[in-house]
């Protein structure tokens, strides 16, 4: 102990030797700093920075002993042997190198020591042979017992270093590196302390040394390159901080766009998580944040899950419950980081709804109302009995006016909430008498057997809509619905169940063409009204065979250079009394018809040939209906009509809107996949105003996104508006989709969506939609004027 403290305390020049301390610090700051810079990058930048990293290690331990050895006074004539000089200097590099290449992407914890415990050696190599390389006029006597206690000691402290250093936990982590530098400094001072010098006028220094004046330049010119390597890497590292937290910033706003809970994993650590999965879990973002994902989906590793394949497990959840949810997987690049994106959706209500319909096969299994057979028959048993009374009764028909807005927006599980809290309102504002049942969707019937003794149809109806008007409390915030009634009497209206079913439709359909909120009364001219659909849809096939349909387009332009790059074929329909209709008055007629199967195939057909016409790069976009979509042989008509007119398939985009997604999601995925193996783009309609969910945006193979006018209207004004447009569209940049902004009516929101690096832009400001004359002068002009 006294070697060694006289060793320390009177053989070395203290300025030297905190200079060998400074240089030790930076040098090994600089290798783990440019190490971790090798972990960011990848292919031959990866290979180059782990390069430099190894060579700085050796570097930074071969300095840090040769200033050591010449802040060390022998007190005689000294020089270092140049063949075991650079020797030490390779055997440091290479047992760093060695250890390196063991230890790197391994989280085992032996197999870090195995690591460490190789890179002591190659350092401990690099002492010793670096101490007998240092020769003087002189005898040298070792201490065997202080060489071995160095060795060991040292190469204690070097494999708890990389064991420290590869640790999940931040604060073992940053042990690492001051357990490195005291290695080296036991490995100095022990072998320091070990020799013996003794000096002998007979022992003459080889003509080959070199003399510490001579090696002193080398080392300040290493020394100031691990001091410049420690700054770039200090810079590098700052760097990658800030692009970590604005990544993680990016993946967190883009995440709770989603209904459902979103995991962002490194690996299976949780990096961030969206407020629905906080919701579903029971945990806040920053418990979420750092826990491995084993802890939340236990009996579920998420690495073994195939893309894009989905998964039953159970979610541990914060109050101790297990909840069972549907896993999704999905790998993404993020700068140059993988990340690992899982969805998990709740399950309980879906089990639940699953359960009931086995059990319960004529009731409503969501709300425990009688369903459509069930009420259809205690209709029909009760209006026999009455009809022999001759007691009157009536039957109300309603339905939710906003319950789409609820299902699209707060998701189906909020919609479910809100049938049933309708189902309780109902049963409070009737008799005992009465019988209310749920004919499916939102809608509901009520079979009034007692109106008379409660002041009549009229008043019950009434009730109704005013109860339905108050604010339903669904998952903690407060949504307005309301409900529209029809009501048919027996027996003036008829006495058929299904005459009654019939003609309070009507009445209700009556209601809610007058503004919803209200109930109507059957009445005779409301058959007229049908009468009058009825010769709308008689016009429409006479329309298809006279060629009454015409085709508008409208441009999409490129955001950045304004070129035209493609067109959306728009339906109108010419009528010959009633001049042109518009499409929101015979689309929907058409779909419940039928008649958009053929009104559609000419749209498709006509679309083709026109584009046909246009200049190759240009394409032309057709909207499908979901009645189309749920139509088997759509891939074959498409490429029928792709072969009969002659348009590459790649010059055709199909666009559909989110709501064909939700009914089967197995048929969807089938559905378009057999179509983008027709090779036509396929693009995602309207987006935003439905289900939204990121996980049918990776399941399913779209090319676009179009982002709805409605969130297009209020721009650049309305801050809200600008951070959905601006997430969506860093979305669909981050997921490789083209992203397409509808309804840009004005400059200024054109300046702020090609500013967001929108794709491209359709709107007034661009177009309105143009006959198909007037879209090839259109093309014309453009060409002209570039």
């Amino acid at each position: 102990m006294q070697s060694i403290l006289t060793c320390v305390t009177q053989a070395h020049d203290p300025r030297l030797m905190l200079v060998a301390g400074f240089i030790c610090v930076a040098g090994i700051y600089a290798s783990f700093a440019v190490a971790n810079q090798a972990g960011r990058s990848e292919g031959a930048a990866r290979r180059n920075w782990a390069g430099i990293s190894i060579v700085a290690a050796g570097c930074t331990a071969w300095a840090t002993h040769m200033i050591a050895l010449l802040a060390f006074d022998p007190g005689m004539a000294a020089g270092f042997e140049p063949i075991m000089t650079t020797l030490s200097l390779l055997a440091g590099i290479g047992g760093i190198g060695l250890g390196m290449v063991l230890v790197v992407g391994r989280r085992h914890r032996l197999r870090r020591l195995a690591a460490g415990l190789i890179l002591g050696l190659g350092i401990t190599a690099l002492h010793y042979l670096g101490q007998a390389s240092y020769r003087v006029t002189g005898q040298v006597a070792w201490d065997m017992s202080l060489v071995a206690g160095s060795c060991l000691m040292g190469l204690a402290l070097f494999g708890l270093a990389l064991v420290l250093a590869g640790e999940r936990n931040h604060g073992l982590r940053r042990l690492g590196a001051p357990l490195l530098i005291a290695a080296i400094v036991v490995l100095h001072i022990g072998g320091m302390s070990a020799v013996t010098l003794t000096f002998d006028p007979e022992v003459a220094l080889p003509v080959t040394a070199v003399a510490p004046a001579t090696i002193a330049p080398v080392l300040a010119a290493i020394s100031l390159a691990l001091v410049i390597l420690a700054f770039v890497g200090l810079r590098l590292t700052l760097h990658a901080r800030a692009q970590a937290r604005q990544d993680q910033q990016r993946l967190r706003n883009l995440a709770n766009i989603a209904l459902e809970g979103l995991a962002v994993c490194n690996g299976e650590v949780i990096a961030t998580a969206n407020h629905s999965l906080e919701r579903l879990s029971g945990l806040t973002q920053a418990e979420l944040t750092g826990r491995h994902l084993s802890v939340l989906l236990p009996g579920l590793v998420v690495a073994d899950l195939p893309e894009q394949e989905e998964r039953d497990t159970e979610l541990a959840a914060a109050d101790g419950q297990s909840l069972p949810v549907r896993v999704l997987r999905k790998d993404v690049q993020l700068g140059r980081k993988r990340q690992t994106v899982v969805a998990i959706r709740d399950q309980r209500e879906r089990l639940h709804t699953e359960a009931r319909m086995r059990t319960l096969a004529f009731t409503d299994a969501l709300t425990g109302l009688p369903n459509r057979a069930r009420l259809g028959d205690v209709l029909a048993q009760r209006a026999a009995v009455l009809r022999e009374s001759g007691r009157g009764f009536a039957v109300l028909m309603l339905d939710l006016d906003r319950f789409k807005f609820v299902n699209d927006v707060l998701g189906h599980a909020m919609g479910d909430a809100l049938l049933r809290k309708v189902a309780e309102r109902l049963r409070s504002v009737i008799s005992e008498d009465d019988v209310v049942g749920r004919l499916g969707g939102d809608e509901f019937a009520v079979l009034a057997l007692s109106v008379q003794e409660r002041g009549g149809p009229q008043c019950l109806a009434a009730r109704i809509v005013e109860v339905m008007d108050r604010p339903f409390l669904l998952d903690g915030q407060l949504v307005n619905v309301g409900a529209s009634v029809g009501v048919a009497l027996a027996p003036q209206d008829g006495s058929d169940p299904e005459q009654l079913l019939r003609n309070a439709d009507l009445a209700l359909y009556q209601a809610k063409g007058e503004g919803k909120a209200r109930f109507r009364i059957f009445e005779p001219a409301l058959a007229e009204r049908v009468e009058a659909r009825r010769t709308l849809e008689t016009d429409m096939r006479r329309a298809l065979k006279a060629g009454e349909f015409e085709l508008h387009y409208q441009p999409l332009v490129d955001a950045h250079s304004g070129r035209v790059t493609a067109a959306e074929a728009l339906v109108r329909w010419r009528h010959p009394r009633r001049g042109l209709v518009s499409p929101a008055d015979f689309i929907p007629l058409a779909e419940e018809t039928g008649l958009i199967m053929p009104l559609g195939a000419w749209v498709l057909r006509t679309a083709c040939t026109d584009a046909t016409r246009w200049p190759n790069a240009i394409k032309v976009a057709v909207n499908l209906s979901p009645v189309q979509f749920r139509d088997d042989r759509l891939p074959e008509a498409v490429e029928d009509i792709l072969r009969e007119t002659g348009l590459p398939a790649r010059r055709l985009e199909l666009e559909i809107t989110e709501g064909v997604m939700f009914d089967d999601e197995e048929r969807t995925l089938m559905m378009l996949s057999r179509l983008k193996a027709a090779g036509v783009g396929l693009a995602m309609d309207d987006f935003g105003t439905g289900y939204s969910s990121l996980s049918y945006l990776r399941r399913f193979p779209f090319d676009k996104i179009k982002i709805d006018r409605s969130f297009v209207r209020q721009l650049p004004a309305d801050a809200e508006s600008a951070a959905i447009v601006r997430a969506i569209i860093t979305m669909g940049s981050c997921l490789g989709m083209t992203t397409t902004v509808e309804g840009v009516e004005t400059a200024e929101q054109y300046a702020f969506v090609a500013s967001e690096q929108c794709s491209q832009v359709q709107g007034y400001h661009v177009s309105r939609p143009l006959p198909s004359k007037d879209f090839v002068a259109f093309l014309v002009g453009q060409k002209a004027a570039a």
